[in-house]
């Protein structure tokens, strides 16, 4: 029988469980296919685009190391805006988060089943979008990652920690053989270092499936609720992952474009193309004669996007749980537990919407482009949430046990590139995910003032500023280049970058005036969660 009574969410994750939480998303199919992605849309400057990511999530990391350990809960990223700007803003981002989560485990299910192509032809076609064979493999794929997270927090951890050691060591032995055997340094200025000029740089930050890649971080602030230590381990976990993970895919990128023979990229870099280019790594290391190499990263190609999908499973579980759990959306409905303690409505969910994104997105790049978008979108708003409550319970009064230095520098830079990932991102991937956030809020407001509490009774001071945020956002990039983000070209690059900098520091301090005056709630949970589990 599957009742809450008695059942809580239990504090099993350790130190390395949550740290190789966050690297098993991190390290999925976005090495696998991202750096070829990236070099198609920037050439050479693919490399800088793979460093602006990283360094864009590490300011975001920064600030979740914060929060997350001020409030270590299950689904934090939900609980977080309910604190700080209450019930509507929490609803609300809770949808965009859910978007951004349940999207992910289709996208590795599709890099796997891309990958697979290679040797079981007629998965994917020739424009790398799924067959029906290809979609049905897909959905058998999700349907075990499901499985799996029906089983305890404790084992799923413990499974994806063996996996992770796999995806770091495959990863570092492809780029240290790539240096050594068949390196072109030619590569890097034979048609310029970036052939797409900056356009093409900011184009692979967003599309290419860089931010996707980095985004795993968050895996650990998911986990905080069952973490032994959050004070110790959440710092480092959430961190480190992210630094792990910079280091990781700048030298899977200097190695692709080195291995490449020059006569692969001899129509310029939007048209490399190579033997087994639908596996990129797997088929580079079948012409460099690295067979054996070949073979590894063909069962890397299942194990990778396998760890990441059913990581992310685990985590979307517990972002609707925590809805539920929040006294959001769902009530007692999503905050259901099996005897093990698995929000077992959340995994059912979770598989059922993962299909539905294999429908308008039968590609892995259209996939991780959304997904880019929606969680940068989501996430964007820790620095809003991390500065409100820095203003309504100061650090002096209040302890955090991990405090970012610097007052509001830093999650001013972070929200402002949050902002630009989404600008960089275009009109296409905006236009689909503003309408479903619009369509989504029309309907959860109609329903609260019919059935719920009643359209006064909704929190309204913290949320009003999110239409002006998201109409402001979508407008930017409608006029933005032509040539980045696909908009009308009212604003150039240097004009439109202008705007969006001072648009987003209007927005901040808009959103900081919104919040809560006086979270009580938040109170007593910094005052009454943060040590559970200290030592």
């Amino acid at each position: 029988m599957m009742s809450n009574e008695g059942v809580k969410l239990r504090r099993d994750a350790g130190i390395i469980g949550l740290l190789f939480a966050s690297l098993g998303g991190i390290i999925g199919s976005g090495w696998l296919l991202g750096p070829m992605t990236a070099a198609q849309m920037a050439g050479p400057s693919a490399i800088i685009a793979w460093l602006i990511g990283g360094v864009a999530v590490l300011l975001l990391s920064f600030v979740y190391a914060e929060l997350a350990t001020a409030f270590p809960r299950a689904g934090a990223v939900i609980a977080f805006p309910k604190l700080s700007h209450g019930n509507l803003m929490a609803t609300i981002q809770s949808f965009i988060v859910f978007l951004g989560y349940a999207s992910v485990p289709p996208a590795e299910t599709s890099a796997m089943v891309t990958y697979a192509n290679n040797y079981i032809p007629g998965l994917v076609g020739s424009t790398g979008i799924l067959t029906t064979e290809g979609f049905i493999t897909s959905a058998a794929l999700l349907l075990l990652f499901a499985f799996i997270n029906m089983l305890a927090v404790k084992m799923v951890l413990r499974l994806n920690s063996g996996l992770t050691w796999w995806k770091l060591a495959i990863p570092i032995l492809t780029i240290v053989i790539f240096l050594i055997v068949g390196f072109h340094a030619s590569n890097f200025t034979s048609h310029g270092f970036a052939p797409m000029g900056t356009s093409g740089v900011f184009t692979a930050v967003a599309t290419s499936g860089i931010v996707f890649s980095y985004l795993g971080f968050r895996q650990a602030v998911e986990l905080a609720g069952e973490s032994k230590n959050p004070k110790r381990n959440l710092p480092i976990a959430i961190i480190g992952s992210v630094g792990i993970g910079l280091v990781i895919y700048v030298g899977l990128q200097v190695a692709f474009i080195g291995a490449l023979r020059p006569s692969d990229i001899a129509n310029g870099w939007a048209k490399v193309s190579f033997a087994g280019s639908f596996g990129p790594f797997a088929g580079l290391a079948s012409i460099i004669g690295m067979g054996w190499l070949a073979v590894l990263l063909y069962i890397d190609a299942f194990i990778s996007p396998s760890g990441t999908g059913i990581i992310y499973f685990t985590t979307t579980a517990r972002v609707l749980y925590a809805t539920g759990n929040e006294g959001l959306v769902g009530g007692s409905f999503f905050s259901k537990l099996t005897r093990f303690g698995v929000p077992y409505i959340g995994v059912v969910v979770t598989f059922f919407v993962g299909l539905l994104f294999l429908l308008p997105f039968p590609s892995w790049q259209g996939i991780v482009t959304f997904i880019s978008s929606a969680t940068v979108l989501s996430y964007g708003t820790g620095p809003v949430v991390m500065m409100t409550l820095r203003k309504t319970m100061p650090p002096a009064q209040y302890k955090r046990p991990y405090l970012l230095a610097g007052g509001p520098i830093i999650p001013s830079i972070a929200f402002i590139i949050s902002n630009f990932i989404i600008f960089w991102s275009g009109t296409s991937t905006d236009n689909f995910l503003f309408k479903l956030i619009l369509a989504f809020a029309v309907l959860y407001v109609a329903y609260e003032s019919i059935a719920g509490v009643g359209f006064k009774n909704l929190h309204w001071r913290g949320a009003w500023w999110l239409a002006p945020y998201f109409f402001g956002m979508w407008l930017i990039t409608y006029l933005g280049p032509n040539a980045l983000t696909g908009g009308t070209g009212f604003f150039t690059l240097v004009s439109g970058s202008i705007v969006l900098i001072i648009f987003s520091l209007a927005i901040l301090a808009l959103a900081i005036y919104s919040g809560t005056p006086n979270p009580e709630e938040a109170k007593t949970t910094i005052m009454n969660e943060v040590w559970l589990g200290t030592e």
